[in-house]
């Protein structure tokens, strides 16, 4: 599952207007918060897209090939104090939590942590698995390249761009 910045202010918005309608949450502002949410989620993106920039530059300079990217990446990541791959939706998860603790446009909270955890990890998943949407389509346009070769990798790159694009989401 991966974090796209055209969803931030969807994610947000959905997640803020859910919580208050349960009365999980009070907030004279809900735009308020929905700002705070999408600061924290656009935080991440912008760590994220350091953490990426600084695993590739690390595997050219030691001339690591790209098989130990997710390792590689993994390791900065911890290093920036972040969370990527499998772990990025339990991270923004208590990201979200811990800045509806601190928020002052927040004024009351009342459910435990794990219950608004337990409500808003379906808003994000809805959000966040449009990657495995975008991988199936792209892979049924490759149907004709030989998955694990240069060409594979350059064609998949390139159509991925080319399908985000139609989507809005680059």
């Amino acid at each position: 599952m991966r974090l796209y910045s055209a969803k931030v202010p969807s994610i947000a918005g959905e997640v803020v207007r859910s919580l208050v309608a349960a009365g999980d949450i009070e907030a004279e502002s809900p735009r308020e918060v929905e700002a705070d949410v999408e600061a924290v989620l656009s935080n991440y993106l912008a760590m994220e897209r350091e953490v990426n920039d600084r695993t590739k530059e690390l595997l050219e300079r030691t001339g690591r090939g790209q098989t130990e990217y997710g390792r590689v990446r993994e390791q900065v990541a911890e290093q920036k104090g972040i969370k990527v791959g499998e772990d990025t939706l339990d991270f923004l998860l208590d990201q979200v939590v811990e800045i509806f603790h601190h928020s002052s446009h927040v004024d009351e909270i009342y459910p435990e942590d794990v219950v608004l955890r337990r409500k808003m990890a379906p808003i994000f998943k809805k959000h966040m698995a449009l990657e495995d949407t975008l991988d199936g389509e792209v892979r049924a346009q490759l149907k004709h390249v030989k998955e694990g070769t240069r060409t594979w990798d350059i064609e998949y790159a390139r159509m991925m761009d080319v399908v985000k694009r139609k989507k809005g989401l680059s």
